[in-house]
């Protein structure tokens, strides 16, 4: 499929992931791409989903837009994160269908697999078991668009693919410390503590947990890659490969930030899923996509971009 030729629509577009996406298509030389905005579109209501396909008539949608967040926001706000994302991912892509898109890139996440899956997990353990607590109803919701991307293959013949992205991170991430993930939230911690001159943090959980991370600009090439070249009902991880456990995160954020104060481990909260770790093996050979980014070269330009955020706030609040 040749993009620069197609009207493409990225809902979620001017998120951490989506103006990364809208990037890359650009530079490929997409000229025709819409980002819908929540304000104009609420993608959970029937006719505004409607309404976007009458307004603009894709060729290809890619779908981003979510509600999202950390451990803390998902076990604060399960009913919002499963009801928003499924209300969202079914409407989008029924009516995508409908209104005859030629192309539906479904982004789903890694908290749909199960709890307890073996590493690396493999995209053919997605149904072995119930995804962990503190995040299965997101995990649940955005796992429905698998279903209905394959259902929708199926009897309408409809061309909808389903991508399993791991954690992410990067410029431009989401530092709210209520809705944070961990390498922000992380980073923010350290910065705080650094500029109060605090000679402690405090992290949940006891640090053994372990995750996969991939540099934002490499997950918006894979998505690219896969709208151009992807066309099975199976899904697809998104991953680097590579895992690391927060324990060891927490020192290399210290280290990498300046922060040389201790690390207290609050074991009354919740550390997640125990590992995860994924085999990326199908997004290779499907559609030519290796991560590129070197953990340790993608969490400084992280902090880089971090740091110079913080500056321009404290210079815009004197």
């Amino acid at each position: 499929m040749i993009l620069t030729r197609k009207r493409v629509v990225v809902t979620g577009g001017a998120g951490f992931l989506g103006s990364h996406v809208v990037e890359k298509l650009q530079e490929g030389g997409c000229r025709e791409v819409f980002v819908p905005r929540s304000g104009e579109y609420d993608l959970r209501q029937k006719e505004d989903a409607i309404r976007l396909y009458e307004d603009q008539r894709p060729d290809i949608v890619i779908h981003l837009a979510g509600v999202v967040g950390g451990i803390g926001a998902n076990r604060a706000n399960p009913g919002t994160f499963f009801y928003d994302n499924l209300m969202m991912g079914v409407q989008t892509m029924h009516y995508a269908y409908l209104y005859g898109v030629e192309k539906f890139v479904a982004i789903g996440t890694i908290c749909a697999y199960p709890k307890f899956t073996p590493v690396p997990f493999r995209e053919d353990n997605l149904w072995d078991g119930y995804p962990e607590d503190t995040n299965a109803p997101y995990g649940l919701a955005k796992k429905m668009l698998l279903v209905q991307a394959q259902a929708y293959r199926e009897q309408y013949g409809f061309n909808a693919i389903y991508l399993l992205p791991v954690n992410l991170y990067g410029p431009r991430d989401n530092f709210d410390p209520a809705s944070s993930h961990v390498i922000p939230a992380l980073i923010k911690k350290c910065f705080d503590a650094i500029d109060n001159e605090e000679q402690e943090i405090v992290v949940w959980g006891d640090g053994s947990p372990t995750r996969e991370f991939l540099y934002v600009e490499d997950c918006a090439e894979a998505i690219v890659l896969a709208t151009e070249r992807y066309d099975m009902p199976d899904p697809v991880n998104i991953g680097a490969g590579m895992e690391i456990s927060i324990k060891d995160l927490v020192h290399l954020i210290a280290n990498l930030t300046g922060f040389k104060g201790r690390v207290t481990w609050d074991t009354s909260k919740p550390g997640g899923q125990p590992r995860r770790c994924l085999d990326v093996t199908r997004a290779e050979r499907e559609f030519g996509f290796r991560a590129r980014t070197n953990f340790d070269e993608g969490l400084r330009r992280t902090i880089e971009w971090y740091r110079g955020y913080r500056q321009g706030q404290e210079s815009g609040n004197d």
